[in-house]
């Protein structure tokens, strides 16, 4: 039961932060979202609105990682589309308000631990990709920089995405991204 409240309290920090960075997050807006009584945030995470951050940022570091290890024995056009989809199932889902909660955390964390975290968080699902697309037949040369490419595509995409409340520039994103993979195997 506990746990389930620790777990409610972390991922409705995902959410907000998705949709309003670290600083347009409060406690209360995080209680009232989880339905976490207040004493859970002392209980949980007596260290604040810092020690929540982190929870956050470690769940992205861990649990958050699974979306892409379903991408495991895809194709390079089913690793970028699945990437891609991934973020516009998190579009669809919010109406448009959430983007990424580690770009959250990196654009608007109040410490340097947080864009830290954010920073890890970054490197290893770079690093899933990587493999993903070497496993794909992408050489090795090759597959970290696509990596980034299309890591780094998708987040300026949602930018645009949540701005114009539409798919647009993710679809191009994609489309080129697709033309771009056709060469590399």
């Amino acid at each position: 039961m506990a746990g389930d409240v620790r777990r409610r309290m972390v991922l409705s920090a995902l959410t907000l932060i998705a949709e309003r960075g670290v600083q347009g997050t409060s406690i209360a807006d995080l209680l009232e979202r989880s339905g976490a009584p207040r004493g859970s945030v002392y209980h949980h995470f007596p260290g604040g609105k810092d020690e929540i951050v982190a929870a956050a940022m470690d769940y992205m570091a861990t649990d958050g990682r699974v979306p892409l290890h379903a991408l495991r024995g895809s194709d390079v056009p089913g690793i970028v589309t699945g990437f891609i989809n991934l973020w516009r199932g998190v579009l669809t889902r919010s109406e448009f308000a959430a983007g990424c909660a580690t770009a959250g955390v990196t654009v608007s964390g109040e410490s340097e631990s947080a864009r830290a975290a954010a920073r890890k968080v970054f490197e290893l699902w770079i690093a899933d990709l990587t493999e993903l697309l070497e496993a794909a037949g992408v050489d090795p040369s090759k597959a970290a920089d696509f990596a980034w490419m299309l890591f780094a595509s998708t987040e300026g995409a949602l930018v645009f995405a949540r701005a114009e409340h539409s798919m647009r520039a993710l679809d191009l994103v994609e489309q080129q991204l697709l033309s771009l993979g056709a060469t590399l195997v």
